[in-house]
């Protein structure tokens, strides 16, 4: 029984890559966007540091999330199958 595991073809199977890039796109920004305001309103709110330092925390860790969580991801290919990834 030979199986044939060339699926490159099947646009169903393209669709369903797609739409996983996608919501997978959706929970990195989520999961950033999340962090960033857990931190400021903590920092404002529950902490003596106040809202300077909550948006100056904010803002650290959204550029930090976005290089190691986001920018990182968007430069990986679409096709999950391709070589290298």
């Amino acid at each position: 029984m030979d199986a044939d595991f060339d699926d490159t073809n099947k646009p169903e199977l393209q669709a369903h890559e797609q739409t996983y890039h996608a919501f997978s796109v959706f929970m990195r920004w989520s999961m950033v966007l999340l962090a960033v305001a857990l931190t400021s309103l903590t920092l404002w709110f529950a902490t003596s540091a106040g809202f300077w330092a909550g948006l100056i925390a904010g803002i650290v860790l959204f550029v930090l999330g976005y290089c190691f969580v986001i920018r990182h991801e968007e430069h990986q290919p679409l096709n999950l199958w391709t070589e290298g990834r």
